[in-house]
């Protein structure tokens, strides 16, 4: 199903939705299909270049975090935070990681609990490498918005990610305040 077709679906969908669930607020639930469909569209896209790149979207961007720490280095669940998976997700992507020789673990002089991880010169150089075959598939994504539209989609898109954090999860304050 393409662009046109799933836009479409949502659409004629939307008038059934709300007249079955009527407490369920219909523009919202439409933002975030939107937002799931548009995730979805661009993995498809990018998941076969990843694949050609012999990576997954997370595992390049663990190695792009790694790259562009200050020191080389990153605790993995800094790195956890910073790519918005789970920490079980993080220590299987970092294995991973280890096993193709594209990073090393590196145990805490102080504390043998935790860990830093530091990208390898292979991983800079397949990083380098997936980076150069993604350029343009990543530039194809947004073709079709013009300069002006780019920047409000991500000012958006960041006041979105703001809002789901910040009101969405009343106790989220809350749990925070002891840190």
């Amino acid at each position: 199903m393409k662009g046109a077709s799933r836009l479409a679906a949502i659409d004629w969908s939307v008038p059934a939705m709300a007249w079955v669930l009527p407490n369920l607020p219909s523009a919202e639930t439409v933002l975030i299909r939107l937002l799931r469909l548009n995730l979805a569209s661009v993995s498809e896209v990018l998941d076969g270049e990843f694949r050609k790149a012999g990576m997954t979207e997370l595992t390049f961007q663990v190695l792009c975090l790694l790259m562009a720490s200050p020191d080389g280095q990153v605790t993995p669940s800094d790195l956890s935070e910073l790519a918005g998976t789970s920490r079980a997700n993080m220590t299987r992507i970092l294995a991973s990681l280890v096993e193709d020789g594209f990073i090393e673990r590196e145990t805490e002089a102080n504390d043998a609990r935790r860990s830093n991880i530091k990208i390898t010169p292979a991983g800079r150089y397949a990083t380098e490498r997936a980076a150069d075959h993604l350029a343009e598939p990543i530039r194809r994504i947004f073709s079709g918005l013009t300069e002006h539209e780019f920047a409000q989609l991500e000012a958006l898109l960041r006041k979105s990610i703001l809002s789901v954090s910040d009101r969405a999860h009343p106790f989220a304050s809350i749990s925070s305040m002891g840190k």
